[in-house]
């Protein structure tokens, strides 16, 4: 089934995604999290959690998911709940490799994720990944590259996800760091046998951090499907965290700030899905909010006014704890 599904999904909702890098560990970098989360954090409660969202996101329109190895116990819990539901044949699916998850269900661990983007990683993972979802991967990810990465060169990696994209699963990567822009432009010139290897490209782009967006237009104009992950920038610009503006902008729109930074991101047109990164039913409800959130000019201006310095933005990113 192709990604491509989605520009044919009969609502709107489709817009934003359902991302479960929230409820598919104990820990993550998401503030908030001992208000969100039940206070034991077990795999059936977290299990539990990711099924409601998932029951609720579908039930309101939101057709495609997004998860990755890294996640926890995401792709399981997403697996039983196809499962369960399989008349939800218009899901989309999207997962992605090349972090191992190492905490082992604690909230706080010496390492949580492992980074490795070598063919053998990906010969692990996608088995891994094809043994919960089977059939049901429309999406496959390498995640987070960056310009170093040397799945930007390995052709003998290409050629192995090459021969996954002939089989029906799209394959696109994410990208993440100061320098996302110049590896989007990588990435959009990898080809296998003349083709595109990447159709899909998922950045961090939000209120704060806007430097890929030129990268991304160019992507979208090129023929990919941009996704963008990280709209909230990991709560920070969510309920009493956000900034002054955007929480002025929400009173003022009777809305809450993470519906306005949701419309700040998909107020672009390149964006084709944007994520939401929610841990409760009500966070999801508030963020789709966010698509029939009307942001002029002037508005448009003062959210501008808050673009932070990539570095600065990346570094306090880094420095944000696990909890």
């Amino acid at each position: 089934m192709s990604f491509a599904r989605l520009a044919a999904a009969p609502t709107p909702v489709s817009r934003i995604g359902l991302g479960l890098a929230a409820v598919g560990r104990p820990g993550y970098l998401n503030l908030g999290r001992d208000r969100d989360l039940p206070p034991g954090r077990s795999v059936e409660d977290l299990r539990a959690r990711a099924h409601d969202l998932l029951d609720a996101a579908y039930e309101q329109g939101v057709r495609y998911v997004d998860t990755a190895r890294s996640y926890g116990r995401a792709e399981e819990f997403l697996a039983g709940w196809l499962a369960a539901h399989p008349q939800a044949t218009d899901l989309v699916v999207g997962s992605k490799w090349g972090y191992t998850y190492t905490a082992g269900w604690r909230t706080r661990a010496t390492s949580h994720e492992v980074k490795d983007h070598a063919l053998a990683t990906y010969e692990r993972q996608v088995a891994e990944t094809r043994d919960l979802l089977a059939d049901r991967l429309d999406l496959y990810q390498i995640h987070s590259l960056t310009p170093e990465s040397p799945a930007l060169t390995d052709r003998a990696l290409h050629e192995r996800l090459a021969a996954l994209g002939a089989e029906g699963v799209t394959i696109g990567c994410s990208v993440s760091g100061p320098d996302q822009a110049a590896t989007i432009h990588a990435a959009l010139a990898v080809e296998v046998a003349g083709q595109p290897l990447f159709r899909t490209i998922q950045a961090t782009y939000n209120v704060y951090e806007r430097g890929a967006g030129p990268a991304l237009e160019a992507a979208h104009g090129a023929g990919r499907s941009v996704l963008v992950k990280e709209a909230l920038a990991n709560g920070r610009l969510a309920g009493e965290a956000a900034p002054l503006a955007v929480r002025g902008i929400a009173e003022e729109l009777s809305t809450t700030p993470d519906a306005v930074a949701l419309a700040f991101v998909l107020r672009a047109p390149w964006v084709e899905v944007a994520l939401s990164g929610a841990a409760t039913v009500g966070q999801l409800d508030t963020n789709l909010r966010a698509l029939s959130i009307p942001l002029d000019e002037e508005r448009l201006e003062r959210l501008d006014a808050l673009g932070q310095d990539l570095g600065e933005y990346w570094r306090t990113r880094a420095a944000m704890p696990w909890q």
